[in-house]
Formats: C-alpha cells, sequence, structure tokens
C-alpha cells in the first residue's frame, strides 16, 4: 500500500464516488477501484458497494477514513520537506501520486534506528543492495538527502530527522489500524461461516436444523465459532464463489462445479394455497389465484415457473399476477392471508401446514436441497453435523 492510495481512497470516501474520483485526478476508474480493493484486503472490511450502479460507502468507511487522517497529515508534512515542494493547486495531484510505500517507510525507519543499512538489512532479512536502492529511491522522490554515508553507518541529516518524526507518526497510524485489522481477521479465520436459503419461518427445517447445529457445535467445545446468514440462492453462491462463507445449504448447485457438494434433502414439490380455498386440483387452483414465486433463479423457483406456464389452458398470459420474491416468509403470508397461490418443497410445507392448505401435484416433480462447501476441514465438521441434524429432523416428522 503506498501514500497516493490512502491519499486517493479518502477522496472517494468523501465524494461517494469512483468516477468523479478518477476524474479529478486523471485516473481511470478501474484504477481507482483498484486501490479501494487493495486496502479493503489489507484492512480485512468491506467499505464500499455498489447498489443499482451507484458507489454506496459502508458505516466502516468512516471510521477508516478517520483512522486515515494522520496518514495523510503526515504526507502534507513530508511535501514540505520536498526540494521541490508541491504548491497548493498542484497538492492533489503531487499526494494522489506519491508512490512511498509502507513498507518503504518501516525499512527507511529500522535504518535510522540502526544507524548502518548493513544492520538493518540483517534486521530486515534484506539483501543490502535492495535496501540501499530502496532509500536512494525514496531520496529522490523528495529530491533531498536523507543520510550521511559514514565510515561506522548512516547518519540522519536534518532533513532525515524531520523525516523520521512525519514517518513515525504514518507508521504507527498504519500500525493502529491495521492491528484492528488483524484481529478482525483472526476472528474470521476462526468461523465458520454457514449461509442458507431463507427459511419459510422459526418452524421450518432449516432454522430447526441451524439452530440444532449451533447447540451441537457449542456443547462439542469446538474451537471455531460459528456465524451463520441467510440469502438467496443467487447471494448464497456468489457469497461462497467470493469466500464470505464457508458452507451453502441450497436447492441447487448450479454454478458451484468447482465446490465439494452433497444432497442434503430429497422431496418433491407441493403446491400450497389459502386455508378456505376450495379448488381440488393444482391446475384449477393456479387458474383462479394470483400466483407468487421464489425466484426462477432458485431450484424451486426455477421448476414451480416451469409447472405454472406449462400445457393446456395454463399457457395463458398471467404476466399481471404471477409475482416473484426472494423471500419464502413473504410467500408464506401472500398464501396464507391474501389468496395468493405458491410451491415448495414438501418438507418445507408440511411445518407451516397449519397456516396454509397443501396440495399433491398430478405428477410428482422431484426436489432435491444440497450441501456446498470449500472443502475447510471446520466445514467439513460442520456438514456432518447438518447432515445428522437434518436426518433427525426428518425422521421426527
Amino acid at each position: 500500500m503506498h501514500l497516493g492510495a490512502l491519499y486517493i481512497a479518502d477522496t472517494v470516501f468523501s465524494l461517494g464516488s469512483v468516477r468523479e474520483t478518477g476524474r479529478q485526478f486523471s485516473l481511470s476508474a478501474s484504477t481507482v477501484s483498484g486501490m479501494l480493493r487493495r486496502l479493503e484486503t489489507e484492512l480485512a472490511m468491506k467499505l464500499v458497494e455498489r447498489t443499482s450502479g451507484e458507489l454506496a460507502t459502508l458505516l466502516a468507511s468512516s471510521k477508516v477514513q478517520k483512522g486515515l487522517q494522520p496518514i495523510l497529515s503526515g504526507l502534507r508534512e513530508l511535501s514540505a520537506l520536498a526540494a521541490d515542494p508541491p504548491s497548493g493547486e498542484t497538492y492533489p495531484h503531487w499526494a494522489s501520486r506519491f508512490p512511498l510505500k509502507i513498507a518503504t517507510i518501516e525499512r527507511f525507519l529500522e535504518v535510522a534506528d540502526q544507524g548502518s543499512i548493513n544492520r538493518a538489512a540483517r534486521r530486515l532479512k534484506l539483501g543490502q543492495p535492495q535496501l540501499s536502492l530502496q532509500i536512494a529511491n525514496f531520496e529522490a522522490l523528495l529530491g533531498c538527502r536523507l543520510f550521511e554515508r559514514q565510515a561506522q553507518g548512516s547518519v540522519l541529516t536534518e532533513t532525515g530527522r524531520q523525516a523520521y518524526t512525519i514517518l513515525s507518526s504514518i507508521s504507527h497510524a498504519w500500525s493502529e489500524m491495521k492491528s484492528s485489522a488483524d484481529e478482525r481477521f483472526q476472528r474470521v479465520a476462526r468461523a465458520v461461516r454457514i449461509g442458507s436459503i431463507i427459511p419459510t419461518g422459526s418452524e421450518s427445517w432449516v432454522a430447526r436444523c441451524l439452530g440444532m447445529l449451533v447447540s451441537r457445535w457449542n456443547a462439542s467445545g469446538n474451537r471455531n465459532t460459528i456465524s451463520l446468514v441467510s440469502m438467496t440462492a443467487d447471494d448464497l453462491r456468489e457469497a461462497l464463489k467470493s469466500g464470505r462463507i464457508d458452507v451453502a445449504i441450497l436447492d441447487s448447485v448450479f454454478g458451484l462445479a468447482a465446490f465439494e457438494h452433497m444432497e442434503l434433502l430429497a422431496t418433491e414439490m407441493v403446491a400450497i394455497a389459502p386455508p378456505e380455498s376450495v379448488e381440488a386440483t393444482v391446475s384449477e387452483l393456479v387458474e383462479n389465484h394470483p400466483l407468487c414465486l421464489a425466484s426462477s433463479r432458485t431450484g424451486i423457483g426455477h421448476a414451480a415457473m416451469a409447472y405454472a406456464d406449462g400445457g393446456g389452458e395454463r399457457q395463458r398470459d398471467r404476466s399481471r399476477d404471477i409475482t416473484a420474491a426472494d423471500s419464502l416468509p413473504v410467500i408464506v403470508d401472500l398464501v396464507a392471508t391474501h389468496g395468493y397461490v405458491s410451491f415448495l418443497g414438501r418438507v418445507s410445507a408440511e411445518p407451516i401446514g397449519h397456516k396454509v392448505r397443501i396440495v399433491a401435484l398430478d405428477q410428482a416433480i422431484p426436489l432435491s436441497y444440497h450441501l456446498a462447501h470449500n472443502g475447510r476441514k471446520a466445514s467439513l465438521d460442520a456438514c456432518r453435523l447438518i447432515r445428522a441434524a437434518v436426518a433427525e429432523i426428518v425422521d421426527d416428522r
């Protein structure tokens, strides 16, 4: 990470726009985005996200921006030491291009503390020529000498002593930010992050399975912690691919060929209808009621959409009364209280049988739920417990 990138990141946080920041510094949007991603990696936290094409800074970014201020103040002080210091108008361009890396700062401080490039190189486990070149490049960057080379070692010049004070404060501020990041990284590394499709409610097999998992995991004294999150099937795939979760419970393994996966539960699709409905067949229910289906990007949604748009009279245009939703609790409420019809796996429908009417299809359509994971030992341990929990829940039905 170099100081110019930190200056640019601070500008993004202030302007709330990657493109505007790029225009301000004559940089491409991809270059600015790359600097932000590097900072997110260094600090082990998400700082920005895109919503409807717009950049949104997250709550964490305000804390990071505050932590950057001592570093940016040091950068401005450093500019005053340059042989040709930038003016007020040219400073933003100078600061955004200043390529001094944090690692070089640490090495400069080590040489100053040791009073010798040779001793510093040994402590840093670097070659002496490599370290000498980095110090020389730093001096060339400022356009002034920072060390006097003497027979007994390297001694700071007056400018070097001023730079030492400034760079010490920058190093301290960065270390404060990184220490928090290291703590976050260790917490994440110890956690097994499990994502699941959104349960129909607290009585659903998914919710019961996860509750049983947490209870047994903690009772076993496992050193790793469990972290749970519910998402749509699309989000689960992306989260597994990006490494944000370790294990996913979902109703399709489409697009996850690179991950280990296994069938968790086999069931069949059923229709769920309003309790007061009187239609004898699913075809009649589909004809007489508006539909709310899970997104077609999910396994259940794809199967249900294909069924609802099937042959016979059901081919008529239903675009006005078919709604797609990624929230199963919302779908259940629309069926139970607003007269809609939908489809679920039987294993998901039976626990809410007191809220809706379950109607079997005239021809069975099999469905299956799956576990996908990243292969970590802790992930495999969690998968074994999840499978055991689901087996018990199914046996209890």
